[in-house]
């Protein structure tokens, strides 16, 4: 019987290890990122790990309940005194004893993930759906019965203009004590959604000016970002980010769709899971400017359609298959509480509208954000993630897909790749005449040549999506990859840093040390970060097609990873179409600004509910011309698009490493 198999999300790293290793020693053995400040002893708690059962066939794997030894007295003593959250082990404790799967939870890296989803400074014309309101209530009077809340109600529409105030039973419970004690004048938090309907969410005695909060949530595949807004002001008092606890059952979407199905319940454990997450991060982000969760009043949130549905605990298996049909497209307003979310009793939730299929509720949101539909000239925004959303447009039209490139823009499926993180490579720069690099790493500013750099960025752990595009890209520029992704030897390349790995080459882009490890970029990470642009630039190019096109004015990289994409590098990989560099900008997290925007103006969620209906949304799965561009994408830039507009300022090399004599051993290998 072969050693057990054991995965840790949400870094990826696997192998077999011995049957009763400990989970502790299991991540030192593999690289994985598990913290331990007790050195294994049980007392820290810092190596908690949550395990996932069931089958996982992206994986090829089942992981049983018995995969790992029972709970022992060392962590039946923690659990006593200060608890484990529910589904937890100690990870110093825990033996390992068949194939499993381990999730290692943010607070128990030693790096914690840096998610780069910050809210921009945007300015946005404030008229919130929930806002203060001050009124003086007339007292009861036995010759005009009526009863305080319906004087409250005429008191609201006299002084504020408010009709058809409703109460919960739980809130008409506290109704006369408060307004007795404020002597008949009261504040109340009132949600107006625009429709004419108006709830009374909270109330005060007397005049009451603490401010109210409300949240802008982002709710991606890989990470879901919380922007805190003062609902007064609009400012964002705190911005946080997790990753997404779901990412356990699949990187991609279509994974956990898969999960969906081929588990019984496996819909209902994502949506516990990515629920459970938010309140983690909700109960974060308010303890960071001194607040409680019951302060936040309202959140807006914005999803691609997947994680929409599974946020609303809806089976996502009809998305998994043609015709794709959502079981809700338009926008939806509810109580917190329908979504078991911990925020103030009464608070209210938007998720904003989905367009159609796999172009969702984030899209919209980047729509509203950014104004395709009024833009003069023609504008492409990519919204780079695990599932690319596109939009094409002007003020003729706005046009809309959505493109599966994968996880590799991420770090996944890359050789020495991880999520961003202290220590990822971000940056890279090669030599084209020396063919030698240099890099930056996350949290230090300085380059690798430059002194003191070592001291600087500490252990150098892996490179990330940035990193890894700005790398191939180089490598491209620098000769050391052709047109078609193949590096090349030593004796091709002139650089020592080709080294052979099977029957391919790898490139070296840091030696390693006794503190970090040698990384390389191997023909495999080209051809993932290939497959991934290739599906991108094809998404971009059937819109292009519908539009009758051939070029756009210019390119809007949106999202948390497409923020942090050189123009340059993206343009040399063949990820966008040409275009003038100049003219490919960053918009930042436009989804989450868009979340914030109906978060902070009741009106733009009105409007974004009309634009959505607007949008002609593009299936690239059942159009038939997809293939032939994804084909001729796959080339580095492009096969057949020239690039003029690049090529015009970077020269490319043109070299081929596919030779002839390499071709035909193939052949003869094949036939053996």
């Amino acid at each position: 019987m072969s050693d057990p198999f054991v995965i840790f999300t949400p870094s990826g790293k696997r192998g077999h290890v011995a049957a009763g290793t400990t989970v502790l020693d299991a991540a030192r053995q593999l690289g994985v990122d598990l913290d331990s400040v007790c050195g294994g002893r049980g007392i820290c708690s810092k190596c908690q790990v949550s395990p996932a059962f069931g089958d996982f066939p992206k994986h090829g794997i089942t992981s049983a309940p018995d995969a790992l030894s029972e709970w022992n007295a060392v962590e039946a003593r923690y659990d006593e005194k200060r608890g484990l959250k529910e589904g937890r082990r100690l990870g110093c404790q825990a033996c390992i004893t068949g194939d499993v799967v381990l999730d290692v939870p943010p607070e128990s890296q030693v790096h914690r993930q840096v998610v780069r989803k910050s809210a921009d400074t945007r300015e946005v014309v404030m008229d919130p759906a929930t806002r203060l309101f001050y009124v003086e209530v007339e007292e009861p009077d036995m010759h005009e019965p009526s009863g305080d809340f319906e004087r409250l109600r005429v008191a609201l529409k006299d002084q504020w203009e408010i009709e058809g105030l409703t109460a919960s039973p739980a809130l008409l419970m506290r109704l006369q004590p408060v307004l007795r004690k404020g002597a008949w004048a009261v504040t109340c938090a009132v949600h107006r959604d625009g429709s004419g309907t108006a709830r009374l969410l909270d109330i005060w005695p007397g005049y009451y000016e603490a401010p109210l909060y409300g949240l802008a949530i982002d709710l991606g595949s890989t990470t879901i970002a919380a922007h805190l807004c003062n609902l007064g002001t609009g400012a964002v008092v705190a911005s946080a980010g997790v990753m997404n606890p779901q990412i356990r059952f699949g990187e991609d979407l279509m994974s956990r769709v898969s999960y969906a199905m081929m588990n019984e319940g496996g819909a209902a454990e994502m949506t516990r899971a990515v629920r459970d997450g938010l309140n983690t991060l909700v109960a974060g982000v308010a303890e960071e400017v001194g607040i409680t969760p019951a302060d936040i009043v309202e959140a807006t949130f914005v999803a691609n359609p997947v994680m929409h549905h599974l946020l609303l605990g809806i089976d996502p298996v009809e998305l998994g298959q043609a015709p794709f049909a959502l079981a809700v497209s338009e926008a939806l307003d509810m109580a917190a509480a329908d979504l078991e979310l911990a925020l103030h009793d009464e608070a209210r939730i938007y998720v904003l509208p989905c367009i159609a299929g796999h172009v969702g509720a984030d899209a919209a949101a980047v729509a509203l954000s950014e104004a395709p539909d009024r833009s003069d000239d023609l504008v492409l925004i990519v919204d780079v993630g695990t599932n690319a959303e596109l939009l094409l447009g002007d003020k003729d039209g706005v046009l809309a897909c959505s493109s599966p490139t994968g996880p590799a823009f991420e770090g996944a499926q890359i050789s020495a790749g991880q999520r961003a993180a202290p220590g990822a490579i971000e940056r890279v720069e090669i030599d084209p005449a020396t063919k030698e690099p240099r890099f930056r790493v996350i949290g230090c500013d300085l380059w690798s040549d430059d002194p003191g750099f070592a001291e600087a960025a500490g252990p150098i752990t892996g490179i990330c999506g940035s990193g890894i595009i700005e790398a191939i890209a180089e490598m491209r520029m620098a000769g050391i990859v052709d047109a078609g992704g193949l590096i090349g030897s030593a004796e091709q390349t002139g650089t020592v840093r080709s080294v052979p790995e099977g029957r391919t080459h790898s490139y070296v882009l840091h030696e390693g040390d006794g503190s970090s490890p040698r990384i390389t970029v191997t023909n495999g990470d080209v051809r993932a970060i290939q497959l991934a642009k290739a599906a991108l630039y094809a998404g971009a190019r059937l819109l292009m097609d519908q539009r009758g096109v051939d070029t756009v004015d210019r390119v809007v990289l949106a999202g948390a990873f497409g923020a942090h994409i050189s123009p340059k590098h993206a343009m040399v990989l063949g990820m966008i179409p040409d275009c003038e560099v100049d003219q490919v900008t960053s918009a930042g997290n436009a989804a989450g600004t868009g979340a914030r925007i109906a978060l902070l103006n009741v009106a733009a969620r009105r409007g974004i509910e009309q634009t959505v209906r607007r949008i002609h949304k593009v299936e690239t799965a059942i159009e038939p011309r997809f293939q032939e561009h994804f084909v001729a994408a796959s080339n580095i830039p492009h096969a057949t698009d020239p690039y003029p507009r690049l090529t015009a300022t970077t020269p490319l090399p043109q070299v081929s490493f596919n030779t002839g004599s390499e071709g035909e051993g193939r052949r003869r290998r094949r036939r053996a």
